[in-house]
């Protein structure tokens, strides 16, 4: 497993499990986020990754007249100032905190490929929202081996919970049809920054038929502590989902989320 990013230690599992309306289980987890300066600077460095490397920024912004600070803030990061951005922002944050407890929690190798080619960035980039593999052995395939795809929701905002967790589990019915197109993109990322390694584990997983693995699905909601509400997520239903045996049901919740993104982000330009 790969060693875990300090932030992580502020996700904790509660052991409180809530009970769908058909019966299965939530697993409730706490972001206990804390004023910590060293690791709020290192999560930032993390989360810029996601969308531009240190290696590549000054070669990506020349020819704009943008310092790196304003490069993110203009080009790469939502934008802060509109609510559709707001509104991608806090989707982007909920899929990478998901990429990070998939990776550093669960023991998956998450690659992150998601956001750094976006065409616009107050868009969700389309297909799957978080992939994982597991190989039960190096250099080798079996029918062990384990792709993870999980949808994240998230809702930081307004008065009322939504059924976010119903939301989730309705796009990861989706990911049937979406997985393909995702891992074909994520393979393409690979051979064009000629990772050849990466590139053949992703393909790895695109013939089921021929070279079948285990597959399972996940369905994350992410709430702020003031729209998290126990009863809303508890009528979430999984009955019509095609991968319903294998299919984790998860909610995070913590203080004042929506904030915290906003600090992220900005933290992440600053740090540039």
């Amino acid at each position: 497993m790969a060693k875990q990013p300090k932030h992580m230690k502020w996700l904790v599992d509660t052991r409180e499990r809530l009970q769908a309306a058909d019966g299965r289980y939530i697993k409730v987890w706490e972001f206990r986020h804390q004023r910590d300066e060293e690791i709020l600077s290192e999560w930032a460095k993390h989360f810029r990754d996601h969308y531009c490397s240190d290696e590549q920024i000054d070669l990506l912004r020349h020819g704009t007249g943008l310092s790196r600070k304003d490069y993110l803030i203009n080009r790469k990061f939502p934008d802060a100032a509109t609510k559709l951005g707001c509104s991608i922002r806090a989707a982007d944050f909920g899929e990478i905190l998901v990429a990070d407890y998939l990776e550093y929690t669960c023991g998956f190798w998450v690659p992150r490929t998601r956001y750094s080619r976006k065409n616009s960035r107050d868009e969700s980039t389309k297909g799957c929202d978080i992939i994982g593999f597991r190989f039960m052995k190096e250099g080798a395939t079996s029918p062990k081996d384990t792709l993870a795809i999980f949808e994240s929701k998230t809702q930081f905002s307004g008065t009322k919970a939504k059924c976010k967790l119903q939301e989730a589990v309705d796009h990861s019915i989706k990911d049937a049809i979406r997985k393909a197109d995702t891992l074909n993109a994520m393979k393409q990322r690979f051979i064009d920054k000629l990772d050849n390694l990466a590139a053949s584990q992703v393909e790895r997983f695109q013939d089921p038929m021929d070279r079948p693995y285990h597959e399972i699905s996940g369905a994350v909601a992410i709430f702020s502590d003031h729209v998290y509400d126990s009863p809303t997520i508890r009528i979430t239903n999984t009955t019509h989902h095609p991968n319903r045996d294998n299919l984790e049901l998860v909610v995070f919740h913590g203080p004042d989320l929506m904030d915290l993104v906003h600090e992220l982000y900005g933290r992440a330009a600053n740090g540039a």
